[in-house]
């Protein structure tokens, strides 16, 4: 049976928020016009250079006045972007004419085609190629025209999470032997000495607590699950977040900030800002819609079927109803169709 899968919005679409520099969108209001703050801010961002964007035959065309940009959360075990996976996968989708912006999430394990390495789950094109390939994979297989994005490495949110002072979540006591087993893994990995979680119930976890509590994917739920969870700590830190005082906001930038990595200028950031504070969270959307779970030894979220899945995205984020997919897009979809067998 073929499922469909909605991401929920109340909980999870205001990642981007916290990914695409909310924190500086908060320090805007209290500080309203100054600009050489907000700039000295921003030029803490990691900057790096797309050499070779691909882009389907007649799709710069037909997104002409949007601006679509890929937020990539990698889970990388030191301050590295490359050679890692994007567990987060984002489309930031900007309508250039009326500031409108929507987003869609993909859904890490999604069965696309990555050049190269044929038919694979797309969180692995941005370990096997950078953001680069990453891009391209998302421009190929679902028609876009990115040449934008921004990446954020997630073990930040140890320094984020302690600086906010914890957040509160109830764990259950299926999540709380698998979190203690992180949590070993992140005092290994790191050279740290954090305590496990003595139990479940409403807990304030700490930094590496919490990143343990995102890491979870081994209970009912799978990976949708997880990534509910990595959602629901990061809008917790978020809420906390629009508490602090100006010198503790202040840290907490000074903390994300230089685990940012994008091709966008500090100059072109600034510009953004107005539109981004207008964002309707409830715009967001999981995608592919309609999937099934294909196995062959590792199991995959298969779009069913891509091409089907393309013309709803471009619906939802162009308002395009009757949006025609690339030949590209025809050719991938025939071979997922080929590899699954699902229709």
């Amino acid at each position: 049976m073929t499922k469909t899968h909605k991401g929920n919005p109340k909980k999870g679409l205001r990642i981007f928020l916290i990914v695409l520099l909310v924190l500086l969108i908060i320090a805007v209001v209290f500080f309203g016009s100054l600009f050489g703050y907000v700039y000295s801010k921003l030029s803490k961002v990691q900057y790096y250079k797309l050499e070779n964007i691909e882009i389907n035959e007649g799709v710069q065309e037909q997104l002409k006045g949007y601006r679509n940009i890929a937020v990539f959360g990698v889970d990388a075990r030191s301050d590295r972007y490359t050679n890692t996976r994007s567990d987060i996968i984002m489309i930031i989708s900007l309508n250039q004419d009326t500031n409108q912006v929507k987003v869609a999430s993909v859904y890490r394990d999604t069965y696309l085609y990555i050049d190269g390495h044929g038919y694979d789950k797309v969180t692995h094109a941005y370990a096997y190629g950078g953001p680069e390939l990453a891009v391209n994979t998302l421009n190929k297989n679902l028609d876009l025209n990115i040449t934008e994005f921004v990446t954020v490495n997630f073990n930040a949110v140890i320094d984020i999470v302690d600086s906010v002072g914890g957040i509160q979540i109830d764990v259950t006591p299926e999540e709380v032997g698998y979190m203690n087993k992180y949590i070993s893994d992140i005092n290994r990995e790191m050279g740290r000495n954090d305590s496990g979680v003595s139990g479940s119930g409403l807990k304030t976890l700490t930094g590496p607590q919490a990143l343990a509590y995102s890491r979870v994917r081994y209970t009912a739920g799978g990976d949708f699950k997880r990534t509910e969870r990595s959602r629901t700590v990061l809008n917790k830190t978020f809420e906390k977040a629009k508490t602090l005082n100006i010198g503790k906001l202040n840290n907490l930038a000074d903390i994300l900030l230089p685990r940012i990595l994008t091709n966008i200028s500090t100059t072109e950031i600034i510009g953004m800002i107005p539109s981004l504070r207008n964002i309707n969270m409830s715009d967001g959307e999981g995608w592919p819609y309609k999937t099934q779970f294909y196995n062959n030894g590792i199991s995959y979220v298969a779009p069913v079927t891509l091409e089907e899945n393309v013309k709803q995205l471009h619906a939802h984020l162009f308002g395009n109803d009757g949006y025609e997919v690339s030949e590209k897009v025809k050719e991938y979809s025939d071979g997922i169709i080929k590899k699954t067998g699902y229709k």
